[in-house]
């Protein structure tokens, strides 16, 4: 497979410290940058001209990521923090943001945050450092209704991450798809990945099936691929260890592991494309990579 050269561009933030994360909405029109100066950044993408539409101060440390919601549900950002917080901002009128939801629910710096897919609901999963995730559910009153997975992981929660919503295989399936599953993947600093399900029954999130192991470090991301309604699970781990692995669910349960890359130095991000064949990685040797699964199975560097 021949490599792809990327057309790279960059510009000055402002930010008046290291940028952690940045993020473009779900049009690809405006982009949202956070930094360890401790404030949040909007702008507008059009071509190659950028433009600071607003600046978000709220946080007491710095800010780890950000994450836009669905478009359906209005313009919405959350954003998380060393501050043990996670905010939600919503933009008023043009470019004026404020703050309309601040969870209370952790007790060290939260890590990562995920809206899940719209067809659940505006939803936004946290992962901290106490161990913990968070799930917050917007309510028809106005409110957001909070539930909490203590001792995810206990040493510390590194990020999380949904799974689509179209249950596994409706695409191909004869019949109707079922209800949207709700269901997570977490990293953490034990080493493991886990995913968990919610009980519809009980009205609780528990663990589904067993821990994925096989990193020898941290793990610091987690990342699942959209699948469309396909009949296929995928995940991406990267790990301090260097290696991101990929993790595939299998007809009967449990989960197959293919290790992707060594990349010789920690692996901080990974992330799927929108049709999930895709995925880039970001590492300690200031490298951003993608990789494209072959024909026969193996992955490829599709970029140089």
């Amino acid at each position: 497979m021949a490599a792809a050269t990327a057309q790279l561009a960059s510009f000055e933030t402002g930010h008046g410290d290291m940028v952690h994360d940045a993020a473009f909405d779900y049009y690809g029109k405006r982009l949202a940058t956070c930094s360890s100066d401790r404030s949040i950044k909007v702008f507008e993408v059009v071509g190659d001209q950028i433009t600071l539409l607003a600046d978000l101060n709220g946080h007491e440390g710095p800010v780890w990521q950000v994450a836009w919601a669905h478009p359906k549900f209005g313009s919405l950002l959350a954003s998380c923090s060393f501050d043990s917080r996670v905010i939600v901002w919503k933009e008023v009128s043009d470019n004026v943001w404020q703050q309309v939801y601040q969870s209370p629910l952790h007790s060290a710096s939260v890590n990562s945050l995920c809206w899940a897919p719209y067809e659940l609901g505006l939803v936004l999963a946290a992962a901290s450092s106490d161990g913990s995730l968070s799930i917050l559910t917007y309510q028809p009153d106005g409110s957001w209704h909070a539930d909490k997975i203590d001792g995810a992981h206990p040493v510390g929660c590194t990020a999380v991450s949904w799974a689509p919503a179209a249950p596994k295989g409706s695409l191909v399936a004869s019949k109707a798809p079922g209800q949207p599953v709700r269901r997570l993947a977490s990293s953490g600093a034990d080493n493991c990945v886990k995913v968990w399900i919610y009980n519809e029954q009980t009205r609780q999130w528990m663990q589904d099936g067993v821990t994925l192991t096989g990193h020898t470090d941290w793990v610091r991301d987690v990342a699942w691929a959209p699948s469309f309604g396909l009949p296929m699970n995928t995940l991406a781990s990267a790990g301090q260890d260097g290696k991101v692995m990929v993790w595939t669910e299998r007809q009967e349960g449990g989960w197959d592991r293919h290790v992707l890359h060594d990349f010789g130095a920690a692996v901080w991000r990974v992330s799927w494309s929108v049709s999930g064949n895709i995925l880039s990685v970001s590492d300690a040797n200031n490298q951003v990579t993608l990789w494209k699964e072959a024909a026969d199975g193996q992955w490829q560097q599709i970029t140089q």
